[in-house]
């Protein structure tokens, strides 16, 4: 695969400074912004809408945290913006999981962001984006974007159509490097060119297949036939894998997951999928400590 050469507050609570001309039109909004949480590493805890096994935490996509603004309709795995879960804060490094999904014609306006990694992966219709890096771009289903939020960028992104619906899933993680400069990158994925496979999508290199983050984290995605079944081994001791099931239906290490449901593995060199019905699945494997 060849690579192309909005939040008032951080995570950690401290505030940011607005500088500059790009930064007089930013307003203050309850969507896109996360209430300053304490950093406790991962949280395990029980909780009514969270199983939790000795190595794992399923997270069933009716137990999601849920927002319907009208031209948004948001569904959280974590705590975010108005839904808060003191028990669902994040997974290790995986701070953010949304999928989202954006009336024609709408979308989130310039807003800010500083010292996180900022992942979209479009599952439908495309996205417009613009930052105050100067760049300006579509993000289609079938690519990846990233931004390295860093010291700081303010940036858009609108539905492309003015006819129909988009969707996409929203991530953010912890950085492992605080105020970096700002950076941007977007490719096309290929995920039919090795059908019944794990394909790299992110990983720490910028030499390596797919797009990179200031992170020990590694994203795979796969479109896998009924009755597949494939180990993926973590490349990183300590880290987990955090599964999003974006449809189908697959048992992951003995669990069995459905459309949107999610399930964090833990203390393990490797996992086990299987495919039961036609499935396409995202793995996030991240570091468990901040």
């Amino acid at each position: 695969m060849k690579r192309k050469d909005f939040i008032r507050k951080s995570i950690l609570g401290t505030s940011l400074l607005s500088t500059g001309s790009a930064w007089s039109a930013i307003t203050e909004n309850d969507i896109d912004e996360l209430r300053p949480l304490p950093v406790i590493g991962f949280n395990h805890l029980p909780h009514t809408n969270s199983k939790i096994m000795s190595n794992q935490v399923l997270h069933k996509a009716n137990t999601r945290g849920h927002a319907h603004h009208g031209w948004l309709d948001s569904h959280h795995s974590f705590s975010f913006a108005n839904y808060y879960n003191p028990e669902r804060m994040h997974f290790g490094v995986l701070r953010v999981l949304n999928d989202d999904t954006i009336a024609p014609g709408t979308g989130f306006g310039t807003h800010p962001h500083d010292n996180m990694e900022i992942i979209s992966i479009p599952l439908s219709g495309a996205l417009e984006h613009k930052d105050s890096m100067g760049n300006k771009a579509v993000i289609r289903a079938g690519e990846i974007q990233v931004m390295s939020a860093g010291s700081g960028i303010t940036h858009s992104e609108y539905n492309h159509s003015s006819s129909e619906p988009g969707s996409f899933l929203q991530i953010w993680l912890f950085p492992n490097k605080r105020n970096v400069n700002p950076r941007y990158d977007q490719i096309r994925l290929e995920l039919d060119s090795k059908p019944n496979s794990l394909i790299q999508i992110l990983s720490p290199n910028p030499d390596d297949e797919g797009v990179w983050i200031h992170q020990d984290a590694w994203f795979h995605m796969g479109r896998l036939d009924a009755g597949v079944s494939l180990e993926y081994k973590l490349r990183k001791s300590g880290n987990g894998v955090y599964a999003f099931v974006i449809g189908g239906e697959v048992t992951v290490d003995g669990t069995a997951l459905n459309q949107r449901d999610g399930l964090g593995v833990w203390g393990t060199d490797q996992i086990s999928i299987r495919a039961d019905r036609a499935t396409e699945i995202l793995l996030m494997e991240v570091p468990m400590k901040i």
